[in-house]
């Protein structure tokens, strides 16, 4: 049961990004009535927005570009 928190808790960056940028980025961008770029719906183009975002998170360390990689 502990591995399987730790390995949970290690993706948190990953599904933070995809279960809650992703939907808050679509709301978003149809609250501001914004025309989703290449013809997706807004919850794609959330998803990939949350994605990549959390997927950088989880890859670097932090959300934002601060300084050194941590390890």
């Amino acid at each position: 049961m502990e591995t399987l928190f730790k390995k949970l808790f290690a993706l948190l960056p990953l599904i933070w990004g995809l279960a809650f940028l992703a939907p808050l980025t679509a709301q978003l961008w149809q609250a501001m009535e914004w025309t989703v770029p290449f013809g997706l719906t807004p919850m794609m183009f959330g998803l990939i927005i949350g994605g990549f975002w959390g997927l950088y998170a989880q890859i670097r360390g932090t959300w934002f570009w601060k300084g050194e990689v941590s390890t």
